[in-house]
């Protein structure tokens, strides 16, 4: 998954906004103030860091090369997502999903409802997110 690939997926789910609070360097992408993800580049190679459950955080660490413990983030809680080709682009959109359902599961109710209505009026519920995001909209 190249750079641009990673970064317009990322873009394509409700309500997600990019920043660059740590300089030029570093794509924050972000629902409601809250990080799901950074992109960025370091020594020519493209990652992007995800939120994790931390059980499946070790399992995928376990299970491909190109995921690493977060660099620079909580390792229990983020794994850093080599983009070269070792893990492959429907599992990397599976992990960007589970970071951003994640994230929208710890907002307040009152934002994961106006996400929720948000989403209903914008879109279809046959999309990838649809069911990765059910759980996401329980009470917490």
């Amino acid at each position: 998954m190249s750079y641009k690939a990673a970064r317009d997926y990322l873009l394509s789910r409700p309500e997600a906004v990019e920043d660059f609070p740590f300089g030029p360097d570093a794509a924050v992408f972000k629902i409601k103030d809250k990080m799901f993800a950074l992109l960025s580049t370091r020594k020519g190679i493209v990652s992007v860091n995800l939120k994790c459950d931390p059980g499946e955080a070790q399992a995928l660490r376990d299970i491909f090369p190109g995921v690493l413990p977060g660099y620079h983030m909580n390792k229990k809680h983020w794994n850093t997502v080599l983009l070269d080709g070792s893990v492959p682009s429907y599992e990397i959109e599976r992990m960007m999903d589970r970071s951003y359902g994640l994230v929208v599961k710890g907002l307040r109710k009152v934002e994961r409802e106006a996400l929720v209505s948000c989403m209903v009026l914008n879109s279809d519920t046959s999309g990838p997110l649809s069911g990765q995001m059910q759980g996401a909209f329980a009470p917490a």
